[in-house]
């Protein structure tokens, strides 16, 4: 099982390192909001993995691979979502940062990473379609483990993509630059968006 664990832990790195809407979003967060936001969105989506992965383990994830329109609902409500982060993230960039509600704080970020996450389809996939390549036998303890390994390794990407964007976020704090940067953040989102329906069309 050690080779197998291995392997699966690689496919996951480059699954994670390859562009999708979980790093697009904490990247996009980080650079308009800062690292402590970014890093807050992280464990929210951490524990949406971690949700989605119990989901597979017990059988739920072949329930909605069965059901074409459960499958559905997932996919188009975690669009939806995505273009209304696109549309936040451009109503924000016209308020000037001391106008922005204090409350937000990191429990707000944290909440978004979750149900980012819970809507992300291709998380979703990842676990109901590849996971299962991987494991040796059927038993809930191995797929359990295999699940960690992927939380683990994803919440490791994240975390770097988090670091690193939010070096950007002191040069947006000049309104005339929030505003452009709005629109930018606001575009790339709804491409994001595109890619999701369109990528993760069965």
């Amino acid at each position: 099982m050690s080779a197998a664990l291995l392997a699966f832990a690689l496919a996951s790195l480059l699954i994670e390192l390859t562009p999708g809407p979980n790093m697009a979003y904490l990247a996009i967060l980080a650079a308009d909001r800062g690292r402590v936001a970014g890093l807050a969105a992280v464990a929210g989506v951490a524990l949406g993995l971690a949700g989605l992965g119990l989901l597979a383990v017990f059988g739920l994830g072949t329930l909605v691979l069965e059901q074409p329109w459960l499958y559905q609902i997932l996919r188009w409500t975690g669009v939806a979502y995505l273009l209304y982060l696109a549309w936040e993230a451009w109503r924000n960039s016209r308020m000037p940062i001391d106008a922005l509600d204090p409350s937000e704080g990191a429990r707000r970020f944290f909440l978004r990473g979750l149900i980012t996450n819970l809507l992300n389809p291709k998380a979703a996939l990842f676990y109901f379609t590849v996971m299962p390549g991987f494991l040796s036998t059927a038993t809930t303890r191995e797929a359990l483990l295999f699940g960690t390994v992927y939380v683990v390794v994803a919440t490791l990407v994240h975390a770097g993509v988090v670091l690193l964007a939010g070096t950007v976020q002191p040069l947006l704090t000049v309104p005339a630059r929030r505003q452009v940067m709005g629109a930018v953040f606001a575009t790339l989102l709804i491409g994001v968006a595109g890619w999701v329906a369109y990528s993760t069309a069965l």
